[in-house]
């Protein structure tokens, strides 16, 4: 009980995130079994976005196991100095001085892939442009007066909104293709940290189908042998 009320406080601030609505999402097409991308994605969240969101339910041993990552290569890139590798993966941020330069906390993102969906989250990431009325001089297609900057504008330079909607981004360091696949890499690490464990489950329900099927067979052959002699 205690783990499932730990888990709905979890999503509040989530949803409080997720909130709000925009432009029609674009598919993301995510692959899990992909992971050099979801390598990538630790990699790009850890050094983008962990200084402000966490993903605390998350494991820095069980990420280093399920990725691929050496667990000395994970200590010496990702870890806090004084942390230990079985240790969640918290920020450093005190909510009190978030709270006050961001207008609120920056929700924990373990959760948000099943929140809202991994659609969402890429949509997201490509829908921040240029608007001066705002306190970070962006806004978002998707999440409308969003109190988040463009944490990613130096890779993907700063997006502007022309009269049909589109949104024309310039002066950063990658191509848009590049800049799309970083987009893809860090919404495959937030779909990976929201079911750790989907792959696992999908590979056991094979086994289950396939175990249910040959008891399927054995069944009907064994019905028919006890009902031969009734007929």
């Amino acid at each position: 009980m205690k783990k499932l009320l730990i888990a709905l406080v979890a999503l509040v601030p989530t949803l409080a995130f997720a909130a709000g609505g925009g432009a029609p999402l674009e598919k993301a097409n995510i692959d899990l079994n992909d992971q050099e991308s979801l390598q990538r994605g630790l990699d790009l969240f850890q050094n983008n976005c962990a200084g402000c969101h966490s993903t605390q339910y998350q494991r820095y041993e069980r990420v280093a196991t399920d990725l691929g990552i050496p667990l000395d290569e994970m200590r010496a890139k990702y870890l806090p100095e004084g942390t230990k590798i079985g240790e969640l993966m918290e920020n450093a941020i005190p909510d009190a001085d978030a709270a006050k330069w961001f207008g609120a906390s920056p929700p924990d993102l373990t959760l948000v892939a099943r929140v809202r969906g991994e659609d969402w989250i890429y949509s997201y990431l490509h829908g921040f442009y240029e608007d001066e009325s705002r306190p970070f001089g962006v806004n978002n297609t998707i999440f409308p007066s969003v109190g988040m900057p463009h944490v990613l504008e130096g890779l993907q330079g700063l997006p502007v909104k022309q009269e049909d909607g589109t949104l024309v981004a310039t002066g950063g360091t990658l191509s848009p293709e590049e800049y799309d696949q970083v987009v893809r890499d860090i919404t495959g690490f937030l779909v990976y940290s929201g079911d750790p464990i989907k792959l696992e489950r999908e590979r056991l329900g094979w086994w289950v189908m396939g175990f249910l099927f040959i008891f399927f067979v054995v069944a009907y052959l064994l019905k028919k042998e006890y009902w031969k002699d009734v007929h």
